[in-house]
């Protein structure tokens, strides 16, 4: 079977790596995709402990259109009752970027049509549109003339770990979270420090990753449990195995804020996460944190004075750094920022800088390496050149996926509910 995860952009290194850890073959990056390709089991390992995945889907078809006529009859030609029966439920996700059907909306209509009149014809009667849980969910692709139909075996966007009950003004994205403590390369061997911890999810992603816990391992549903082929046994058998492989972390995990709303909210996603005892919280400002060992790894998204407002963005970034020099010897500091102006004047060099977005904000993930006396590396005053991840050729069976999700919209941080109605659909999803 042919699986496309779906991912936020510049994550797509580690999603690769993930999936080699599960045995996924033929491996393919595309462009905030991950091409690749198992059996069934695989596809369900992938929606429960693929952290830096938001969807998973898994194409049907592929064909070329002239004209929003020619779609409808495209779709028609395709055994539906393959896939559902006339009293399931239908959802119809679509993404267009094309100058031959311009307008998503109405393509997700047009599909919707399709199958409904098949059904109509065959029974004398239509499925119905569910609005939050179809039995099929249908993601819908045109790049050009480019058409890819594909299944969405997740439902919800994988983002939703449901621990999250509670946060403030903000909050990163679950997914981004992951990834960027990926990126860092923590092999789980230190401390793990966020000193301006929001609402806990870098923490709370770092616990889950530390203690070898599948992001998903408390949500109830997914897509593809309302498939007329869903194993049950088998997903049974691979959520036992995946609670077995929970393993003990050595280290501690610390997570802190000023503010006192942080900290509550944190303590609530924690105990929601079923984290409790397993990350440490305190209120404190971050000039008086005083880091548990001599070694460790400190990730944070300090505010960027987009969406929360600074008196002074860049003294605070300069007291920042001032505090990663004074306090934070011996251990390495990743911090995300869309401010690049601000980020100056934290007057330290980073040695890596890797381009990402936190929702729609273009972001830098940076790397300080907070040295002690002759420890500095010989080659700090070398010019640092922003990373960048060349996407190799792809085979041409899947050159018309990859065509469609170059021209992709990014996902947002709080992914929006998607509306599957007659009346339209929202863009946000492929």
């Amino acid at each position: 079977m042919k699986f496309v995860a779906k991912t936020l952009a510049g994550l797509e290194p580690v999603l690769i790596e993930e999936l080699k850890i599960l045995g996924a073959d033929n491996i393919l990056p595309g462009k905030r995709a991950v091409f690749y390709e198992g059996e069934i089991e695989l596809l369900y390992q992938s929606n429960l402990e693929l952290r830096t995945a938001l969807r998973i889907l898994v194409p049907i078809s592929e064909f070329k259109v002239r004209n929003e006529d020619d779609l409808y009859n495209k779709i028609s030609k395709i055994d539906w009752s393959e896939y559902m029966t006339v009293d399931d439920t239908l959802a119809v996700d679509a993404v267009t970027s094309s100058e031959v059907i311009r307008h998503s909306k109405f393509a997700a209509l047009r599909t919707k049509d399709a199958i409904v009149d098949q059904f109509r014809k065959k029974f004398g009667r239509r499925p119905d549109v569910n609005t939050e849980f179809p039995t099929l969910r249908l993601n819908l692709h045109i790049g050009n003339d480019d058409v890819t139909l594909a299944l969405d075996s997740s439902g919800e966007s994988l983002h939703k770990r449901g621990y999250r009950v509670d946060s403030v003004e903000a909050p990163i994205n679950e997914v981004l979270a992951a990834g960027m403590i990926l990126l860092s390369g923590w092999e789980c061997d230190c401390d793990f420090i966020d000193p301006m911890c929001g609402s806990g999810t870098l923490p709370i992603e770092a616990a889950l990753l530390a203690y070898n816990i599948p992001p998903q391992i408390n949500r109830q549903s997914f897509g593809f449990m309302r498939w007329e082929n869903f194993d049950k046994k088998l997903w049974e058998k691979i959520r036992n195995e995946a609670i077995l492989s929970q393993v003990v972390f050595q280290h501690k995990i610390l997570a802190s804020d000023v503010d006192f709303r942080a900290v509550t909210s944190t303590g609530y996603n924690i105990e929601k996460a079923g984290l409790e005892g397993k990350i440490e919280v305190r209120r404190e400002r971050f000039e008086n944190v005083i880091p548990p060992s001599d070694t460790g790894l400190l990730v944070t998204n300090p505010p960027y004075d987009e969406r929360m407002e600074l008196e002074d963005v860049q003294a605070f970034y300069k007291g920042l750094g001032d505090v990663l020099k004074k306090n934070w010897a011996g251990h390495s500091a990743w911090l995300i920022s869309s401010n690049m102006d601000a980020v100056k004047t934290v007057g330290l060099k980073p040695s890596r800088r890797i381009p990402l977005f936190n929702g729609k904000l273009e972001c830098r993930f940076l790397r300080y390496d907070m040295y002690s006396g002759s420890k500095r590396p010989k080659e700090e005053n070398s010019e640092l050149k922003e990373e960048t991840r060349e996407i190799p050729e792809k085979p041409l069976e899947i050159q018309a996926e990859i065509s469609a999700l170059k021209a992709e919209p990014e996902e947002i941080q709080e992914e929006k509910p998607v509306i599957k109605t007659e009346k339209g659909i929202s863009d946000d999803d492929w």
